[in-house]
């Protein structure tokens, strides 16, 4: 008997009269939680918690989450609770993202139909694309966009995702382990596009560098419409310089961290030997930018970069320079109010809270 098709979550989807609700991003070695209310038509965010583990830089293995679908249930639970008792939320509410190495993903071009049609479509792609048999699966599709074909016929592009049943079985026990409510869950460049891109016609490239992987997402106002990943990432960057200098991780995180990839006289060194990593990272976006591009008839006009990433002192000219496109630093804190005492963090935090600012919306929306 064939599973039925059914959206993400869909017993989590309901969503109760409360006032703030909690944007929760696990990353690969930190947690970001933003809390998150509106008032009239002003989103705004009322607090936000922030946990990063270290261990990940002595020991490769030691991660929160891995792209071989790896969690440690245990240290994740235990890193919320601290969240939620030290930064003083006021919701248990939440929604929290699922990486890109967590689900599969694909845009599909199909004719214009009425929504029974397109989901009985997406019933037959779904076992044309996805790699894992459709009962092992939580499925769900989200139309992204419209286009005229060279014949004049008219398309519409549907995103199809999926997430193993297994992975979203491990939210649910950490999130109600942790003394929260999971209320939906939502791949996190569907976030990001939410955030950065809403209202904004211009297609971006949003390149979203973390500890120990870098995720690629082509997105267009508001919506997310391709994506692609690489585990090379900031993880990277440390590793190299670790090993160049002959000196300890830590050391390493501290040095990029300090003087970026501007390097110079005695510092050159430094940059030199972060440079192939960094073009590696940009070598697999413009793969991915030259595969949307062929692929979809529409142009990348900009890049958008997030993530601890984003910090790096140099990295957006040097992007900028590589991949030919205006390129900037995410700013999710554009589209919201915030306290007036964040300001001087408001620039530092932005590309870090992007995935959690983009979840909190969702709900309010």
């Amino acid at each position: 008997m064939e599973a039925p098709m059914r959206p993400m979550l869909d017993i989590l989807k309901k969503i109760f009269p409360k006032k703030t609700y909690l944007g929760v991003d696990i990353g690969t070695t930190s947690i970001k939680v933003a809390e998150l209310r509106r008032e009239n038509a002003i989103l705004e965010l009322i607090n936000y918690g922030f946990l990063e583990s270290y261990g990940h830089l002595e020991r490769l293995n030691n991660a929160l989450q891995t792209s071989t679908l790896k969690m440690l249930d245990q240290d994740i639970i235990e890193l919320l609770k601290i969240l939620v008792k030290d930064s003083g939320l006021k919701s248990t509410d939440a929604v929290a993202s699922i990486p890109a190495f967590s689900a599969f993903t694909t845009l599909l071009e199909i004719p214009i139909m009425s929504q029974a049609d397109t989901a009985r479509a997406m019933q037959f792609q779904a076992k044309q694309y996805i790699p894992l048999p459709i009962a092992a699966v939580t499925i769900d599709w989200l139309k992204v966009g419209e286009r005229t074909d060279p014949q004049g016929n008219k398309i519409q592009q549907v995103l199809l995702v999926s997430v193993p049943n297994e992975q979203i079985q491990k939210y649910k026990t950490i999130f109600k382990a942790a003394g929260l409510n999971l209320m939906s869950l939502e791949i996190e460049g569907l976030s990001s596009a939410r955030i950065l891109t809403d209202g904004n016609k211009e297609t971006t490239l949003i390149l979203d560098i973390g500890s120990r992987s870098t995720s690629i997402s082509i997105a267009k106002d508001g919506y997310l419409k391709f994506v692609g990943q690489t585990d090379f990432a900031g993880g990277s960057l440390t590793q190299t310089i670790a090993s160049g200098l002959n000196i300890r991780v830590r050391r390493a995180e501290d040095l990029k961290k300090l003087r970026g990839l501007q390097g110079t006289g005695g510092e050159y060194e430094l940059s030199t030997l972060m440079l192939p990593i960094m073009d590696v990272i940009i070598n697999e976006a413009q793969r991915v930018r030259n595969n949307y591009e062929k692929g979809y008839t529409d142009k990348v006009g900009r890049v958008v970069v997030s993530g601890g990433g984003a910090n790096l002192i140099g990295v957006i000219p040097y992007i900028q320079d590589q991949m030919g496109l205006p390129t900037t630093k995410a700013d999710p804190f554009s589209r919201i109010r915030y306290p007036s005492t964040m300001q001087p963090l408001v620039s530092e935090l932005g590309p870090e809270f992007t995935v959690a600012i983009g979840l909190g919306v969702k709900l309010l929306s």
